[in-house]
């Protein structure tokens, strides 16, 4: 069993993926980039998609939730840090997909692995059982 995650990994993990999440409410594909790790590496729908720099980030997917589900915004639910240590973090949250009016669209589960590079905390992976 690992130690527990040290306030400081788990506030600094906690941290980027609030800043992710508000990128991505916002359509800012450049500040969700800031918050991630390249190659990035994400695993959603039953496939695994790698994007290898900033830029590729595909932002149809604003368009598709809006179109499909009214989607506006997301927002995370409980979110625990399993594992980390100075330099990686691993990170299970559950996260809530809103339509214009509030209204839930669904939610879901994912595990974000975070890590330090150039001295700074980024996003990694993802894996998620939602859109």
């Amino acid at each position: 069993m690992p130690a527990a995650v040290p306030d400081e990994i788990r506030a600094a993990c906690l941290a980027t993926l609030d800043r992710f999440m508000d990128a991505l409410n916002a359509h800012d594909a450049a500040a969700m980039d800031r918050e991630m790790h390249f190659p990035h590496v994400r695993l959603a729908g039953g496939t695994v998609t790698v994007y290898d720099a900033p830029g590729r980030n595909p932002m149809d997917l604003f368009g598709g939730l809006r179109r499909d589900d009214r989607g506006r915004r997301s927002r995370w639910g409980r979110g625990e840090s399993g594992q980390g240590g100075a330099r990686k973090g691993q990170v299970a949250v559950e996260y809530t997909r809103l339509r214009d009016d509030d209204s839930v669209i669904g939610t879901y589960l994912s595990l974000y692995v975070l890590t330090v590079q150039d001295g700074r905390w980024g996003i990694l992976a993802r894996s998620s059982f939602g859109p």
